[in-house]
């Protein structure tokens, strides 16, 4: 669509804006953009990127800014990424190199928010599915029932149920042994499936009492995996162009306090491979309209594990942050298959 000069002059543009946050006008370009055109010429070229949306005019200036659809073509196609340098990613491998796993994580987020001066985030690894050994029943009221649950790995957990009638200590019991000589070994995703398919076969009151007992163990797992680390939102604060529209920032922050929608991109990114970068609107939550997101999927031995990333205003430094982000996770992946 655009020829060379038009590139030239949207990459020179975007990458004068995001330096110093002020529109763009035509002097500035004919100096900094190294082609010998003429005011008229670059005029021309301004009206033309306009046309097509890839900048704007602002009312207040006669300069001009990108558009979100700028500096997607100016990510996809015109970006001059700066790789990091041998001595940071030393850096960053000796800060990662802790051998337990949700210290690393939490490093990781740490990591990215101080390295980019935005939010690090990155998505809790979910949790594998573990067989369990032994489940007990045990009585605690009425209809109140502690379950025992020993899992394959030697994990004890205890989950406190509430059955729909009573039961007295003989058919707790009864349901625990024949649950354990039945069921063990599996996991509990196993165990939901054959009893999908044995309901018939079995007493409707043991099916109600294990299914309960399936219900607590999977709530507590999805509690669990379902989670992200995030550091550094309050240096967003500092971000001029967050920080001066409060309604924006405010529904940015309520986002990070419940989480849920950034599990849920987080999420659909780890489908992708390499890094991906949501600018603005195309993340498709109103709360990142005015930010930019970029993540890269982690893994631990050839399996995907989760996400990372950062956030932070779509005027962000893209050359930087995006290798950072690429490169953290690399080797958080490699501290994770060397556990």
């Amino acid at each position: 669509m655009l020829d060379k000069r038009a590139q030239i002059l949207l990459k020179t543009l975007i990458e004068h804006y995001i330096s110093d946050g002020q529109p763009v006008g035509s002097r500035t370009l004919s100096v900094a953009s190294g082609l010998d055109l003429s005011p008229a010429s670059i005029r021309n070229i301004m009206s033309e990127l306009e046309e097509h949306g890839f900048i704007a005019s602002p009312h207040t200036s006669a300069g001009r800014v990108p558009t979100q659809r700028g500096y997607r073509l100016f990510v996809d196609s015109l970006l001059t990424v700066q790789p990091l340098q041998s001595q940071e990613i030393r850096q960053l491998k000796n800060e990662l190199s802790s051998p337990d796993p949700q210290e690393l994580i939490n490093s990781t987020a740490e990591l990215l928010s101080n390295l980019t001066h935005f939010a690090g985030l990155v998505m809790i690894p979910k949790r594998q599915s573990i067989a369990f050994r032994h489940l007990e029943f045990l009585p605690l009221s009425e209809k109140r029932i502690l379950v025992i649950i020993v899992s394959t790995d030697g994990n004890v957990q205890n989950r406190i149920i509430l059955a729909d009638k009573p039961y007295n200590a003989s058919e707790l019991t009864q349901a625990s042994n024949f649950f354990n000589q039945h069921y063990a070994g599996n996991t509990f995703d196993e165990v939901k499936q054959k009893l999908h398919e044995e309901l018939k076969q079995m007493q409707s009151d043991m099916t109600r009492l294990m299914a309960a007992a399936l219900e607590a163990s999977s709530k507590t797992a999805e509690n669990s995996k379902d989670g992200v680390v995030i550091a550094g939102e309050r240096n967003l604060l500092n971000v001029q162009d967050l920080s001066s529209n409060v309604s924006s920032l405010r529904k940015l922050f309520e986002m990070f306090e419940r989480r849920t929608s950034l599990m849920q991109l987080l999420d659909n990114s780890q489908r992708a491979a390499g890094v991906q970068i949501f600018i603005g609107g195309e993340s498709g939550y109103l709360p990142l309209d005015e930010c930019s997101m970029v993540t890269a999927p982690y893994e631990a031995n050839g399996q995907t594990l989760g996400t990372l990333g950062v956030i932070g205003p779509t005027r962000m430094a893209y050359e930087r942050v995006i290798p950072i982000v690429d490169i953290t996770a690399r080797l958080l992946s490699n501290a994770l298959s060397n556990n």
